[in-house]
């Protein structure tokens, strides 16, 4: 059986067979768990789970990652557990002082951490599901950000990113989304200050995957007023399908 443990819910995979009621209360005393759940898929750019409750009556929980707390609703939000080393890794590149815009917070999987082990001036989180808003707020609470700052020093923003990030000038960029992200890199582009870096993900071909991202943002970056990208890192994050790799390209934008 696949399985991950969010907070105090277990979830399975599409495979898992309820065999009985017994197996599943063992199953959830094994892990320490009140409620195991398969998600079924996840849909549409607010990233809305369907899922099935198979033991239990709770979906709601905290879970703790790499230092800071997350409130959410695992029948409302998705929850991306193989990219708590990428979370981590971007909080420690953000510098003291700096203004960060994450164009896809969710529940504030990228902006939460940012707030707890970086020094950055101002974060302002957009998020385009209500659902996903109400938790990012609730996280910003649970990790006492703004308390600790004494100053609204995490901004949440209900809205669309294409829309609402090119408000902002920022010192850097998260994109944080892997499905169609290349069509959000104008607004990227409308937000980043000069000398300012863009964290871009994409799923990728093998094949394409040190050619494909760059001419993507080397092309938007130039129509943009005629700027320039200065690729600083790629980032394996995880096997997205057979052939295909979840990247993070990190660029230089001036």
């Amino acid at each position: 059986m696949k399985w991950k443990k969010i907070g105090d819910i277990l979830i399975v995979d599409s495979k898992f067979s309820e065999d009985n009621i017994d197996s599943l209360k063992s199953i959830a005393a094994k892990h320490q768990v009140k409620s195991i759940i398969k998600v079924d898929k996840i849909e549409g750019q607010k990233r809305e789970p369907a899922v099935s409750l198979i033991y239990g009556n709770e979906t709601e929980t905290i879970h703790k990652e790499n230092g800071c707390l997350f409130n959410l609703d695992l029948s409302k939000v998705m929850w991306a557990k193989g990219n708590n080393n990428e979370r981590l890794r971007i909080a420690k590149l953000v510098k003291d002082g700096e203004t960060v815009v994450d164009m896809f917070a969710g529940i504030g999987y990228f902006s939460i951490p940012i707030g707890v082990h970086s020094q950055a001036k101002e974060i302002i989180s957009i998020e385009i599901n209500p659902n996903s808003y109400h938790f990012l707020k609730n996280n910003i609470e649970l990790n006492k950000i703004n308390e600790k700052a004494k100053y609204e020093r995490m901004i949440p923003v209900l809205g669309d990113c294409a829309i609402e990030a090119p408000k902002y000038s920022a010192d850097r960029v998260l994109m944080g989304y892997v499905k169609t992200t290349h069509h959000f890199l104008k607004p990227a582009m409308e937000c980043i200050k000069d000398g300012g870096i863009i964290h871009y993900h994409e799923t990728v071909p093998d094949k394409l995957i040190e050619t494909r991202p760059y001419e993507r943002l080397k092309e938007v970056a130039w129509d943009c007023g005629e700027r320039e990208v200065e690729v600083l890192n790629i980032q394996n994050i995880k096997r997205y399908a057979p052939g295909v790799e979840h990247i993070v390209l990190d660029a230089r934008i001036f």
